[in-house]
């Protein structure tokens, strides 16, 4: 970790004050600064839309005002970070959820209200998108651990299951959701057996990498940039996660090590997928940084 003897965090506060959107400088006050919940929750209101959903490129690849199902489910995630998961702004999230799922009840990765509007060129825009659950696992795992009950639910916890439980290739992002749906979904036993199989698929198809020393030996994912590789801190990004006990603890330590020592001199983290655009990877860039840092922070390392 390269600095000049300031600590890890104040060197990202830095970074995150002199780049970083309205809403990562709240979520940085908040989760380092003592700062408040309601001053996060009023910055994300900023990217709601009229149909309960989130868009306005919350998540950077998707630009545009429109909703979409990514921008909801890091919509959620903040929400559930902040304690403020639940209520009516939830209650109009399941509204608008139950609106643009597919026939099967869950939810596309993008809507086709995204045409016209730029995005990443990895991510197509057709005009029947079928259920993904890159999409769907994230959003219905953070509903469930916040107690959170609604009827879209029902079907998209059933399609989250049938996906997890049929997986036999798979990819490290739609493995991250996948987690994310086990993490929080409330059959815990079921779960565990989900996470102990995917977990070993992870390991035989080489979706992790193991030693960062070694890194350019292990392929990357088709499709994926060059150097996106994912670590084992990718998949379980807090302790308490299933993906934890895919991992021995020198795998684990050795992927935290890796995580530090990737901060750069400007104080923030880089962003490992393509940047496609130059105003994307300076909106990534903070998001990726407070991660990084809360990562680092649920597994006792010292950052500031």
């Amino acid at each position: 970790m390269a600095g000049n003897g300031e600590s890890s965090l104040a060197r990202a506060g830095q970074f995150v004050w002199l780049t970083a959107r309205a809403l990562e400088q709240r979520r940085f006050a908040y989760h380092f600064l003592d700062g408040g919940a309601d001053p996060v929750e009023t910055a994300l209101a900023a990217y709601a839309g009229a149909d309960g959903g989130f868009g306005h490129a919350l998540e950077p690849d998707l630009r545009g005002p429109v909703s979409q199902p990514l921008h909801t489910a890091h919509a959620l995630r903040v929400l559930e970070t902040i304690g403020r998961c639940r209520g009516p702004r939830v209650e109009r999230v399941c509204r608008y959820l139950t609106e643009v799922s597919a026939k099967d009840g869950a939810l596309p990765a993008v809507h086709p209200s995204q045409r016209g509007y730029p995005a990443a060129p990895f991510v197509p825009v057709v005009d029947d998108p079928p259920s993904e659950l890159l999409a769907t696992g994230p959003v219905v795992g953070v509903l469930h651990r916040n107690e959170v009950w609604h009827a879209w639910l029902f079907r998209a916890t059933d399609f989250c299951w049938a996906a997890v439980e049929s997986l036999e290739t798979s990819h490290p992002y739609e493995v991250q959701a996948a987690v994310a749906f086990l993490d929080g979904v409330p059959d815990r036993a079921r779960a565990r057996a989900a996470a102990d199989r995917l977990g070993r698929l992870v390991r035989s198809q080489k979706l992790v990498v193991l030693d960062p020393s070694r890194r350019e030996e292990v392929p990357v994912a088709p499709g994926y940039a060059p150097g996106e590789h994912h670590f084992a801190y990718d998949y379980a990004r807090d302790p308490q996660s299933l993906a934890r006990g895919w991992f021995t603890d020198e795998e684990m330590a050795r992927s935290l090590d890796f995580l530090a020592a990737e901060q750069r001199e400007d104080g923030g983290w880089p962003v490992r997928w393509r940047v496609w655009a130059p105003g994307t990877g300076l909106e990534a860039r903070p998001i990726v940084t407070i991660e990084a840092l809360l990562t680092l922070r649920a597994y006792g390392r010292e950052i500031g």
